[in-house]
């Protein structure tokens, strides 16, 4: 039993043995087969990339000859284009040369004839003063001789030619300069009265007259009663709110709103529409809608400023001026509205500058706010004249000279300084001074117009009285026989004291004595 037990796990031992020794031999033999394979795929991966290193070697090759025979054509075209550059330079510098060589050669030509030129000159100008020296010693036997002939030296007979000539000439310039300043005194009115009618037929603007009163229409009596309170306590609110004197009485839906300033009277006027649109009427709320109409008011004049310089095409006026031209709409001027007054003097200026060759925006400038001093200000002395007043303004906010000199010198206060002085100045008369611009009956108006001639006529001297530019001014003609220069110069004074104490007249009358002395011969 044990022995077969033995034999058995022998040969199990000698079987397992004997597989090893097989597996051995066959993996031997798979590992040959598998490096021969490998030798096999080796060798064909080495002849392909021995025929793929010919083919690249070959394409370099064929590059690199490309690239050499590239580079070779652009070395010779570079090189034929500075052998091109290096003839070219060498054919411009034998032409220089050569241009050279002949301005030379005709140079030393021109020098050669400018120096017989010289030399001919010289022997001419020697020729010229041996033949002058010749002349002015006969001149002087000349002149000997009439000296001796006419018993005068030479200086005495030049003297007595000067005097001679000198009073023809004289008497000549004197006709010419009195001929020439008649034909431009006459010119000059006849473009002076051309271009006044031309510029009023251009600018023509409706008359505007202000009252002191304005009527607020309602729709029914029933209002009034409403407006005027319990016991008056409305309307005395409204009253002691704008300052304007209310006046209810059996006009027919309508009440009078009275006051001498524009402006509270248009306070008034919005601030009765509010509250009777409104309904609610009690002085508290008139008080409240006072206040608000107020700064509307301030508003709006600021508004009305703006669009005037717009629409005169005015530009960089000062804030504070716009207000005053916005003011200037609840302005008058004796019965004519303020702002309408300014703006057609402003259109009058600007046209008539355009017309005399002036700046016609500065004279527009000046025309607008010529005015300005009429309009109420707290801090303005009331004293001064409104001219100077407006002037003192303009210069305040920056306006330039011309302007501020046009707006003090239009009633003459001060001097004249500019052209667009005596332009404001006209047009201002035109504007303010025709008859039915300010309200004035005509028959009082004609009637002040002769007084002022009659006050004149009343001295002793005057020949003649005119009252001109509506009054503004009177014009005496004395008898010179009668009235010396001194006596003029008193007379004129003694009549505007005459009318300013025995006459009423808005704004100023200037007097003008004039005396002048004639003498007529007659040419038979």
């Amino acid at each position: 039993m044990e022995n077969s037990i033995i034999y058995t796990i022998g040969g199990t031992l000698l079987g397992i043995i004997i597989g090893f020794i097989i597996a051995k031999v066959l993996e031997r033999n798979n590992a040959s087969k598998l490096i021969k394979s490998a030798k096999k795929s080796a060798s064909a991966i080495l002849k392909e990339a021995n025929s793929e290193g010919e083919s690249i070697k070959k394409d370099k090759i064929l590059q690199a000859k490309e690239k050499f025979i590239e580079l070779k054509s652009e070395h010779e075209k570079v090189i034929m284009s500075r052998d091109k550059k290096m003839a070219e330079a060498e054919k411009r510098t034998r032409d220089k040369e050569s241009q050279i060589s002949s301005e030379l050669s005709k140079n030393i030509k021109h020098n050669q004839s400018l120096e017989d030129k010289i030399k001919d000159n010289n022997h001419r100008s020697d020729i010229l003063s041996k033949k002058q020296d010749e002349i002015d010693r006969v001149h002087r036997s000349q002149v000997e001789q009439l000296e001796v002939i006419s018993s005068l030296s030479a200086e005495e007979a030049k003297s007595q030619l000067i005097e001679s000539l000198k009073g023809e000439a004289k008497s000549d310039a004197m006709a010419y300069v009195q001929s020439t300043l008649e034909d431009a005194k006459l010119t000059a009115q006849q473009e002076a009265r051309k271009v006044i009618i031309n510029t009023i037929q251009r600018i023509g603007t409706e008359e505007a007259v202000d009252n002191c009163v304005s009527v607020f229409n309602i729709e029914s009596d029933d209002v009034k009663g409403r407006i005027i309170g319990r016991e008056g306590r409305n309307i005395r609110a409204i009253e002691a709110a704008t300052g304007v004197e209310i006046i209810v009485d059996d006009t027919p839906e309508a009440i009078i709103l009275s006051c001498f300033d524009s402006v509270r009277r248009e306070i008034a006027r919005l601030s009765l529409h509010k509250l009777v649109t409104d309904g609610r009427i009690h002085p508290a709320r008139i008080e409240e809608v006072v206040k608000k109409t107020t700064k509307q008011i301030e508003q709006e004049i600021i508004e009305v400023g703006k669009r005037t310089i717009i629409d005169l095409g005015i530009h960089n006026l000062h804030p504070e001026l716009i207000k005053v031209v916005g003011r200037m709409k609840y302005r008058s001027s004796y019965g004519q509205n303020l702002l309408q007054h300014s703006r057609e003097v402003a259109k009058l200026c600007g046209v008539m500058a355009a017309e005399l060759g002036l700046n016609p925006k500065l004279a527009k400038r000046a025309g607008l706010l010529h005015d300005i001093g009429k309009v109420p200000d707290a801090e303005a002395d009331m004293e001064t004249p409104h001219a100077i007043l407006g002037m003192q303004w303009a210069e305040k906010f920056g306006e330039k000279d011309e302007v501020c000199n046009a707006i003090g010198a239009h009633h003459d206060e001060i001097e004249m300084t500019s052209l667009l002085s005596p332009i404001v100045q006209v047009c201002d008369a035109i504007s303010g001074a025709r008859p039915g611009a300010r309200r004035q009956v005509l028959d009082s108006y004609i009637q002040r117009l002769k007084d002022l001639e009659d006050i004149a006529f009343g001295f002793g001297g005057v020949k003649k009285a005119y009252a001109i530019q509506a009054g503004r001014e009177l014009r005496v003609i004395v008898e010179s026989e009668k009235v010396s220069d001194q006596n003029a110069s008193d007379l004129s004074f003694n009549i505007s004291q005459k009318i300013q104490t025995d006459m009423t007249y808005p704004g100023q009358v200037k007097v003008t004595v004039i005396r002048e002395t004639r003498a007529v011969n007659i040419a038979k």
